[in-house]
């Protein structure tokens, strides 16, 4: 977006890009509201954290005559924070909130493959991620003579049909090939075992694709059907952080869970445990730069904003400012994300994003060390960004863990792991 088409920043903690325009009926400037509905979602998580439900309802019916879903930036992030604190008020008669959603005056239903299609089409993030990816599983294993791949979660081609064609093409006879996909998509799960088979027959690699229909919270060992001398790797997108969760009630009331330490969690330690076990060469992870996992709903929320308001402004770019279906799409699946984080609490809040520096501590306890990632890697990542032309996006170094950017506000992180013994 070229400077004549962003006004100021609003002089807060929280900067939105915003378009200029002249005063709007409501009386402010675009930057003023801003500055106004920031202050307001403050205060109404401060009021629905408290129990204060006439203060809570009172700053909420403001915010609804400041946002909109079709606005600018602002706007359509505060409506969808407003819409996570009033479900997160609602919650509190379950038979109200059920009749609501069962009803279907709840949110608008939306197709999850289709808003990641179109995340993938128009932003860099996940592109990033798999060259990285790529690029580092093939540097780990080439020369390996069977390669066994965990992928917890991500099923899409766009990651794997590269990393086929990497494999195939290295000086040796192509290895033998197995990807185990975790997850429970089943029909994504056929598309997939398709499109790999063909490629893989097309390439001579001698290929197995093994299906495991299951949460990765009820994911045991004997699933993953690991045999003796492979060569062993796991990937993780944008999906570990389901293991915080927790029930974590005493925390919530009593605040034992300060927002900079790094709670310890049995699910999570007990996964990394079993993943250390049989030892893989390489542990790939592509987490949410945020913390969405303090106790307190006041701290989440703010982290929240931060995260949250990087990835609407680069929308708002991404789409010139116009609203259309595919927007629509997008902010809803993220609208969903904020809701969880929010009004979610106990084993149903499972958004629980945390920084990079707190995945390190939880590595670390369980045996594992980080893997600086290659030079040639965060060329590669680069251009990757690059070829979406210019938009804000661009990719940092912090202690071998690539990062990517919006406007120099970390969005996504990449790293890679070992274990100490292998």
């Amino acid at each position: 977006m070229s400077s004549s088409s962003q006004s100021q920043k609003p002089d807060v903690t929280l900067s939105l890009s915003l378009p200029q325009s002249p005063t709007t009926n409501d009386g402010l400037r675009p930057q003023e509201r801003s500055v106004k509905l920031i202050q307001l979602l403050l205060t109404c998580a401060n009021h629905v954290s408290s129990g204060n439900l006439h203060h809570a309802d009172t700053c909420l019916r403001q915010i609804s005559e400041l946002a909109s879903v079709t606005g600018d930036s602002m706007q359509r992030l505060a409506a969808r924070f407003a819409a996570a604190l009033a479900a997160r008020l609602v919650k509190r008669w379950p038979g109200l909130y059920k009749a609501l959603n069962n009803g279907g005056l709840g949110p608008v239903s939306y197709d999850v493959d289709h808003a990641r299609s179109i995340f993938i089409r128009l932003f860099p993030c996940l592109g990033f991620a798999y060259a990285v990816i790529n690029r580092t599983l093939v540097q780990a294993l080439l020369g390996e003579r069977v390669i066994h791949v965990i992928d917890l979660g991500s099923g899409d081609q766009e990651l794997w049909v590269p990393f086929i064609r990497g494999i195939a093409s290295g000086p040796n006879v192509p290895p033998h090939l197995k990807i185990t996909c975790v997850s429970t998509n089943k029909e994504a799960h056929e598309r997939l075992e398709f499109g790999l088979i063909k490629e893989a027959k097309s390439l001579n690699v001698p290929f197995e694709f093994n299906c495991v229909n299951t949460r990765l919270r009820e994911l045991t060992l004997d699933m993953l059907k690991v045999k003796p001398g492979e060569a062993l790797a796991l990937t993780s997108i944008l999906g570990l952080h389901v293991l915080l969760a927790e029930d974590d009630r005493v925390d919530a009331q009593f605040g034992l869970s300060k927002n900079n330490q790094v709670k310890e969690c049995k699910r999570m330690r007990e996964f990394l445990e079993m993943v250390k076990s049989i030892g893989p060469k390489v542990v790939l992870l592509v987490e949410q730069e945020s913390n969405h996992n303090s106790s307190r709903l006041v701290d989440r929320f703010v982290d929240g904003l931060h995260f949250y308001s990087a990835l609407f402004d680069s929308i708002d770019v991404a789409f010139g400012g116009s609203s259309c279906s595919d927007r629509t799409t997008l902010e809803e699946m993220f609208g969903k994300e904020i809701e969880n984080v929010v009004a979610g609490e106990g084993l149903e809040r499972e958004k629980r994003h945390e920084r990079y520096a707190k995945w390190a501590v939880r590595f670390g306890r369980a045996g594992f060390r980080p893997v600086r990632l290659w030079y040639e890697t965060m060329e590669e990542a680069q251009q990757v960004i690059e070829a979406f032309g210019p938009g804000g996006f661009k990719v940092i170094n912090q202690k071998g863990c690539l990062m990517i950017c919006w406007h120099d506000r970390p969005i996504y992180a990449v790293s890679a792991w070992n274990c100490f013994t292998c």
